[in-house]
Parts: C-alpha cells; sequence; structure tokens
C-alpha cells in the first residue's frame, strides 16, 4: 500500500530568547532582548526566513493543507506580518482546504494581545500555549522567562477569543514529575488549568536530554527526580482528574474537550505523510523519514544541495508506508490503539509472514492483557487508560524486541 498524499505540513522557526533548562531542540538562543521588531536579533530572524521560504519553493507542490503547525523555538517571537506571509506562502504553493487548522506556538512572555489579533487576522486558528507550570519558582528553575501572571493574562487572552469565535481552540502545555515536585504541588498545577479552562491541555513527564543543563545537573547529583512508582501514580491521578473536568485523553500525552483534539497531532500518530520546512525539522511525505540538519550554516548548505536535486524522500515515486515497527509505536499512544493485522497488512506484509510473526508479538503483549496494562478487541490492542498509559514504555519496549528479533527483513 502506498502512501496517500500529504495534505499537513510543519514549519520550524528556531528562534528563542534562551533555552530552557530541559530543551534539547534544535533552536537559535537570541538573548532575552531580542525582537523581531528591527530590535537584537531581526537580522538573524529576517535571514532565516529568507531560508525557510526558498525550501517552501523547492518542495514539490501537493494537494490543498488540511493542517498547518508552526512550532519551535518560539514562533512569537515573529512578527505578525512575517508569520502571515509564511502562511501566505504556503497557501501559494498547496492551497489551504475550508476550515484549515493553523497552530501557532506561543509564549506568554512574547506576546500581547494586539499581538494575538493580528495573528488570527493572518490565518491562525489556534495556538499552543507553551506554559510549563503556574509557579514562578519552578518557571525560574525550568530556566522560562514568563511568569505566572504572563500565563494567566495569555490564557485569558485565548479563551476570550475562543469564547467569540476567533479561534478554533487552543491549548495549554504542562510539565509533570519534576524534581522535589510533590502530589500536592502537581495537583494545585492541575486545577489552575482547569480553572483556566483551557480546551485542550498537553502534559509532558519531564525527559532528561543529553547536553541539557539539566542533565549536566543530574550527572552531578542536583537533581532530584521522583520515583518511577510516584511518577506512574501522579499520571494515573492526572486522567482520572481531568476526566472528571470534561476531559478526554486521546492520547498518552494529550487531553481535550469534545471537538478540541489536535488535528494536526493526529496526522503522526496515524502513520500519514506530512511536509516539513525548516531547520532541524523531520518530513515524511510518502513514508520515509528525512531530518533536516539542525544548525543554520548546515541547513543553509543542504538546501543549496536541494535546489540540484530534492532528497528522494520528498518525491512521490518513492511512496511507500511507514514501516510496521514504527506505525505500531505511533498507534499504540492513542486511545484507540491499533489494529495488528490490518497495519501488518497495509505495510506489506502477505498472509504468510503475519502468520509466521504476528503471534509471536501478542504473546509478548497477552501477558500486559493479563496483568491490566493493555486491552484486546479482537485483533485491535490498546493500552489501558489510565494504568497502561501510566507505563507505556514496558509495552513499546515489547515491540522495539520484537522487531529486532524477527527473522527476516520485512520492509515490502
Amino acid at each position: 500500500m502506498t502512501a496517500s498524499a500529504p495534505r499537513s505540513a510543519y514549519l520550524h522557526i528556531p528562534f528563542c530568547h534562551r533555552r530552557c533548562f530541559y530543551c534539547d531542540f534544535a533552536v537559535v538562543p537570541l538573548g532575552d532582548r531580542a525582537d523581531a521588531f528591527g530590535g537584537s536579533g531581526s537580522g538573524s530572524i529576517e535571514a532565516y526566513l529568507d531560508l525557510l521560504s526558498a525550501e517552501i519553493n523547492l518542495s514539490p507542490q501537493g494537494p490543498a493543507l488540511a493542517t498547518v503547525y508552526v512550532g519551535g523555538g518560539t514562533p512569537s517571537l515573529l512578527r505578525p506580518d512575517q508569520i502571515a506571509a509564511l502562511l501566505l506562502q504556503l497557501r501559494g504553493r498547496f492551497g489551504f482546504q475550508d476550515g484549515a487548522e493553523i497552530t501557532l506556538e506561543m509564549d506568554p512572555a512574547t506576546f500581547e494581545r494586539s499581538d494575538l489579533q493580528s495573528l488570527i487576522a493572518a490565518g491562525v486558528t489556534r495556538v499552543s500555549l507553551g506554559g510549563q507550570s503556574f509557579d514562578d519558582v519552578r518557571l525560574a528553575a525550568l530556566g522560562r522567562r514568563h511568569r505566572r501572571q504572563d500565563l494567566l493574562e495569555a490564557c485569558h487572552w485565548l479563551q476570550d477569543s475562543l469564547q467569540v469565535g476567533e479561534l478554533q481552540s487552543w491549548s495549554l502545555d504542562l510539565i509533570r514529575n519534576l524534581p522535589d515536585q510533590g502530589d500536592q504541588e502537581w495537583e494545585a498545577q492541575l486545577e489552575q488549568a482547569v480553572a483556566v479552562q483551557a480546551p485542550h491541555i498537553s502534559i509532558y513527564d519531564l525527559s532528561v536530554e543529553p547536553g541539557t543543563v539539566f542533565a549536566w545537573r543530574e550527572k552531578r547529583g542536583e537533581l532530584a527526580l521522583p520515583e518511577e512508582d510516584a511518577a506512574a501514580d501522579r499520571i494515573a491521578f492526572t486522567t482520572r482528574r481531568l476526566r472528571r473536568a470534561g476531559y478526554s485523553r486521546y492520547e498518552i500525552s494529550n487531553f481535550a474537550r469534545p471537538g478540541h483534539a489536535s488535528r494536526h497531532n493526529r496526522v503522526y500518530w496515524s502513520g500519514a505523510g506530512w511536509w516539513a520546512f525548516g531547520l532541524g525539522a523531520t518530513s515524511a511525505p510518502w513514508g520515509e523519514r528525512m531530518a533536516r540538519p539542525r544548525t543554520r550554516e548546515a541547513y543553509a548548505s543542504w538546501l543549496k544541495d536541494q535546489s540540484q536535486e530534492l532528497d528522494s524522500s520528498l518525491l512521490q515515486g518513492s511512496a511507500g508506508s511507514l514501516p510496521l515497527d514504527d506505525r505500531l509505536l505511533v498507534g499504540l499512544r492513542c486511545h484507540e490503539g491499533v489494529d495488528l493485522w490490518e497495519l501488518a497488512r497495509g505495510c506489506g506484509w502477505d498472509e504468510r509472514r503475519c502468520n509466521r510473526d504476528l503471534p509471536g508479538l501478542e504473546a509478548r503483549w497477552q501477558t500486559y492483557v493479563v496483568t491490566g496494562l493493555m486491552e484486546r478487541f479482537g485483533r485491535r490492542w490498546r493500552l489501558s487508560d489510565p494504568e497502561g498509559m501510566a507505563v507505556s514504555n514496558q509495552v513499546l519496549v515489547e515491540v522495539v524486541e520484537w522487531w529486532e528479533l524477527l527473522p527476516d527483513p520485512v520492509a515490502p
């Protein structure tokens, strides 16, 4: 089965005021005084946008886009007219479907209410707000620039825009299981998230990545992370509390009220293809992933090469399907889980291979059904919620181990 034409696009804006202590993304810190309105860092932003525009122009044209996600970094560091120009270029290259979801990541310390209005006028329909915490001490410990009052004010503006129909939706990001974080502190964070009426909440457990400030602190024994059992209990509590508040957990890290699930993120979890543009961005329009260089110099050099010959992963002639292990790892993150046999057949497996290799994975998963971490409905498997999703890595590791032990290559 070949991949269908991609109808989603991701744009990466790498600039930030500062790099947060947990961040290992492809970002370019410009300093706290950076300002796209002709101030410090504005020249770097303009030069990068020229490169980004060149990449969009090089892309093969495709069908109209149903979703666009502008992420980073801190895209809200850009001027609204710069965001508008990027969206206009994408629309000219691909077209936008009626009712397309256009998401912009925003930092509470980088915009005023008037900026939000200008971004909505430019075509933004959904905002992903990087709050991370409502506690000033925590925000400082994370390396964040904004403070509680900035976040509350931003939430108020976004909710007002939603209620009058200017925005389709907005989302709030929080980080859970921080160093020395107790249950009461986390419960207070959840209560505040519910109180600001965010229609969508994304909750990520702290991950200590190599090369970050937190990794350095952990090596020095200065990072008191929660025990595994305590962390799992907090994850399960989160689901129960948000369920009572009217949120459904539709993916491991994402909770939404009815009608507010992120359509763009569902593209990644469904295994569908997507375009991506910008430094460090990963695309998979036709089933093969391709990551761009993570530094500005290497990205500029790569673009020169692309002007001579596009990477094969960007061409429809390479159309295929994401490999089965990839489809399983992303599919199990979702509430609906996966139809194991249907996915295998969609990835090119014939009946002989399915009968030979799939029962081995089913036997591994059956153990988790017995312990209550997974549920099975015919050929569909999913993580139980909240117990299975709280310890999802245990199940996902089984997929990786099973895949590596298969007797011969399984790519179609």
